[in-house]
């Protein structure tokens, strides 16, 4: 593993020019070495930009652009546009622009540029090659307020549709929510509007709710949506469920409860349900075990027997915020078709260490993963990847984008950092 860029070749740069292009090359050479990351030998990881504001999700466009949603709107926008003009991996044209509030989901799709808050999607068509979308705002999309798990994140497939998520504004359907001891509601009524993915037009102006199809539940919260072309499939990051030592103390210990349940990788196809709120997957039993607000006991499995399974669980409460297939031909050839998932970081280990805050990959081979996650890129928290709390990592990993030159982009939403990674054979 490598942190940042060598020596030898800060060297070999700096050797390289003089005057104004020695200047030029010694800015991008510094922003390199200090990237504060580390990944695995043959890769670089550079700061692309940095202080943009709360970063959430990322979007690349074939011209190489590069466009930053933002929690909040910073500097009059909330949307950050990206451009390398010289191609030396560091952007030297950057605007905030679009006046509408912040919000996650951002994609490139059909020559728009698509965006949310946690109720709307709109769109902006692009006109030629220019940076910013000079079509009007138009509004496709309003959904109902929600109280918790409200960010909408997007994907697109080839056939006119728009997925969106909507989460589940709750932990486990208590009510009471949050509350020890407190049975959940059966049937759950947050599923008849809550807690899945659902599917709607990606061109129809001005729909709501009642427009879309539902698509896919039992999902409490997937922030991490993608559609894959070469499989022609949905897939998706389930945030699992929290606080089973704080609810139930005398089925699950604090270790338990920092450990459990899995963050889900989810294979998504129209009609899965992956059993919220009456079911975890428990990632170290690999197995769908019943929530103790329905009767489970840490072991019983009832009627989560029929539930869909995940196709790979990872540690409990990593935060799994984003996700994209590789189909790049910058990286070496085991990475084409696999999967790199940032994980945002863990709130809610206490009294252990908070854990996450790294990106890794996951190997496929056709449609399924061939072997287990590998780190790919780590310390964005700070030396020991393993902070008190979230306020205490430097960074943390948001969002995920493949550059028309097929680096890999992530950003941060603790200082606003865009990182860009590349490989090189030398």
């Amino acid at each position: 593993m490598q942190k940042g860029i060598s020596l030898l070749s800060i060297l070999a740069l700096l050797a390289c020019g003089n005057g104004e292009e020695a200047s030029k090359q010694t800015e991008a050479v510094a922003a390199a070495a200090d990237a504060g990351i580390v990944v695995p030998k043959g890769f670089t990881a550079s700061i692309y930009a940095d202080n943009l504001g709360k970063g959430r999700h990322l979007a690349s466009r074939a011209n190489g652009d590069i466009y930053l949603r933002l929690q909040y709107p910073e500097r009059e926008g909330s949307i950050v546009a990206m451009r390398d003009t010289n191609s030396d991996g560091i952007v030297d044209q950057q605007i905030t622009f679009e006046e509408s509030g912040g919000g996650t989901g951002i994609k490139v799709h059909k020559g728009y540029l698509y965006f949310s808050t946690d109720t709307e999607v709109y769109r902006r068509k692009f006109k030629g090659d220019e940076l910013i979308p000079s079509g009007e705002r138009e509004l496709l999309l309003t959904l109902p307020n929600q109280n918790q798990h409200a960010a909408k994140p997007l994907a697109f497939d080839e056939r006119g549709n728009m997925y969106v998520t909507i989460g589940a504004p709750s932990n486990a359907c208590q009510d009471p929510s949050r509350t020890a001891g407190v049975p959940g509601q059966d049937p759950c009524p947050l599923l008849e509007t809550s807690g899945g993915i659902w599917r709607f037009s990606d061109a129809q102006a001005n729909q709501t709710f009642e427009d879309g199809f539902r698509y896919a539940t039992g999902i409490r919260h997937a922030v991490g949506i993608t559609w894959n072309k070469k499989h022609k499939k949905l897939y998706a990051m389930q945030h699992g469920r929290d606080q089973l030592h704080s609810f139930w103390p005398d089925l699950y210990t604090e270790k338990q409860s920092s450990e459990l349940p899995a963050e889900e990788f989810l294979r998504v196809d129209s009609a899965s349900n992956f059993g919220w709120p009456y079911c975890y997957y428990d990632w170290q039993k690999y197995t769908r075990i019943l929530n103790p607000e329905y009767g489970g006991d840490g072991d019983s499995i009832g009627r989560c027997a029929s539930a869909d399974i995940p196709l790979m669980g990872f540690p409990g409460h990593w935060a799994p915020n984003a996700i994209t297939f590789y189909q790049g031909d910058q990286f070496p050839v085991n990475y084409k078709g696999g999967a790199f998932i940032a994980f945002h970081g863990s709130w809610n280990r206490a009294p252990f260490p908070q854990q996450g805050y790294k990106v890794v990959f996951v190997p496929f081979s056709g449609m399924e993963p061939i072997t287990g996650y590998q780190s790919f890129a780590t310390e964005f928290a700070g030396n020991n990847d393993e902070p008190d709390s979230p306020a205490a990592a430097e960074y943390r990993p948001c969002g995920l984008t493949v550059g028309a030159d097929g680096s890999l982009y992530v950003s941060d939403s603790q200082k606003g950092r865009v990182w860009r990674i590349s490989y090189s054979k030398n």
